[in-house]
């Protein structure tokens, strides 16, 4: 058996289907048999620039073809792929960039009118010794900023002699070697580098994708940006790994989304709850032909049954599924068999993927009951290797029975389902009584009069805190707020029950396609 390794992966893919095309962006399309000889040759140009295995290198850009390829390259010459959130700002960037000591930047300019280039060289870390940069956009700066080489001019060099070599190399990778340092918050804490080996990756989605129902005949639109697992992982990693045709989308505009869908006869659309609430409400979307639909994939503590139907009923989708994770468990725990009831998936986010343990815990270290609330822990093959450089906070996160403590709250039912409830950073107290934002949120979604909710914990005098929630109605739907505390007085308990409700036109979101509670948490505090 080949080494379980994303470059073996991609060897297996341009053997199967070498004419076949692997990813199409706009005008331009690659085969799986192009997409392998472009990944050799980004490896081979990394060892001319003294990248060894081990090496942190790292990519700032968008989703786009350059991205798969370049991904696909740092993998194969040994190195560790660092991607970089491209709505970071400049300190940001740099802290990371320094923090892992990475030898090599990717970048992409042109790409929000940012010129990454300059901003990185303007405090370029010591360990940072080249950048290597392309155009996103036309008209887009390049070659401006010291240590920058255009792509295009690197990958010309490499000679089909150090192509042979690289192959070879490439071939013989271990599959328990790193394969990428993703920064995320943590189960506690800022930002810290989660470390990940091939063998986890291509085994947690290997599973996944027979889960979902992802094949090579599949048309694979990734809305979720690629620095994100959900774009990068269960995003073309899996369709590599079957095969499928990946269609990378920059940035996310409904109607664009709604064109491709069309134009290009997408069958499988993974992406948060918003990104299908807004394709429902798209006041044109009857105008388009999205027949070819069949497969979607979402996932978030709350999800109101009444999407599910939506997805099935007016977006036409054959399978509609759930599935949960975290960059701490290699992206993925569970996923829901899409033969499940809709208020299964709509409720839960499916049982643990094979060869993966799961339970809830108490406060007081005791396992939780069925539908009892507790901590969720995580063990198996797909818990990452530790946080990078940091073995305090390693220490911390998995105990020493090998569990990951994720910092989320759910509960299982009886069949092994897990149920998100949500995170404890996010849970507040009030009047004494423990408040789980995504519980509350899950309630007034059941109001037949709003499309989208987000609830936070402000301060209170009296109460400690209390609830506020962020309301968006639905189309051509009014409403005053007390008529809106006056039923959630009626369907809640008194303390969960918000005691401020504000409607907003939108909820703020990340890159990522999640609500960005920080962004609302300051918007009260700046009032």
């Amino acid at each position: 058996m080949s080494p379980l390794t994303s470059f073996s992966v991609l060897l297996d893919a341009a053997k199967k289907w070498p004419n076949k095309v692997a990813v199409s962006e706009n005008d331009k399309k690659i085969t799986y048999s192009e997409l392998l000889t472009l990944t050799v040759r980004v490896a081979s140009a990394l060892r001319t620039l003294g990248v060894v295995p081990g090496d942190r290198v790292a990519l700032l850009a968008p989703n786009s073809i350059e991205w798969i390829y370049v991904a696909l390259g740092i993998h194969a010459a040994g190195a560790v792929l660092l991607p970089i959130n491209t709505r970071m700002k400049s300190f940001e960037i740099n802290d990371i960039l320094e923090r892992s000591g990475s030898k090599v930047l990717f970048c992409a300019n042109g790409f929000l009118d940012n010129n990454f280039a300059e901003i990185v060289s303007a405090n370029k870390p010591k360990s940072l010794k080249h950048i290597v940069s392309w155009s996103f956009a036309s008209g887009s700066q390049t070659s401006t900023a010291p240590s920058e080489i255009l792509m295009n001019h690197l990958l010309a060099g490499v000679s089909p002699k150090d192509m042979v070599v690289v192959q070879l190399f490439a071939e013989k990778i271990e599959a328990d070697s790193c394969s990428d340092l993703m920064f995320t918050s943590g189960t506690t804490g800022s930002p810290k580098g989660v470390l990940s080996s091939h063998r986890q990756n291509i085994q947690a989605f290997t599973e996944w994708s027979k889960v979902v129902g992802l094949t090579s005949d599949d048309k694979y639109l990734i809305v979720n940006p690629f620095f994100h697992a959900f774009g990068y992982k269960a995003g073309w990693l899996s369709a590599i790994i079957r095969g499928a045709c990946i269609y990378p989308m920059a940035t996310f505009d409904v109607h664009k989304v709604l064109q491709i869908i069309q134009d290009e006869q997408i069958s499988f659309l993974p992406g948060p709850p918003t990104l299908f609430f807004s394709m429902i409400e798209h006041e044109g979307l009857s105008d388009f032909d999205i027949s070819s639909l069949r497969v979607a994939v979402t996932g978030a503590a709350t999800i109101p049954p009444s999407l599910i139907r939506d997805m099935r009923d007016i977006l036409k989708f054959n399978i509609v599924t759930t599935a949960y994770g975290l960059t701490e468990c290699s992206g993925v725990a569970t996923v829901c068999d899409p033969k499940s009831s809709d208020e299964t998936i709509a409720n839960t986010s499916g049982k643990a993927l094979p060869g993966v343990e799961l339970k809830c815990v108490c406060p007081d270290g005791t396992t939780a009951n069925v539908d009892e609330p507790g901590e969720i822990y995580i063990r198996g093959y797909n818990v990452m290797q530790g946080y990078f450089n940091d073995p305090h906070a390693t220490h911390e996160a998995i105990d020493d029975e090998g569990w990951l403590h994720t910092g989320d709250v759910g509960v299982l039912d009886c069949d092994g389902n897990l149920r998100i409830t949500d995170r404890l950073k996010n849970m507040y107290i009030s009047g004494g009584f423990n408040c789980y934002p995504a519980e509350i949120e899950k309630i007034m979604l059941m109001h037949e009069g709003i499309a989208q909710v987000a609830v936070i914990g402000i301060p209170d005098e009296r109460m400690g805190e209390v609830g506020k929630a962020f309301v968006v109605l639905k189309p051509d739907v009014f409403m005053v707020e007390k008529d809106l505390l006056d039923w959630c007085r009626m369907n809640m308990a008194n303390y969960k029950s918000p005691r401020i409700i504000q409607f907003i036109s939108e909820l703020p979101l990340n890159a990522a396609g999640k609500v960005a509670k920080e962004e609302l948490k300051k918007s009260v505090v700046s009032h």
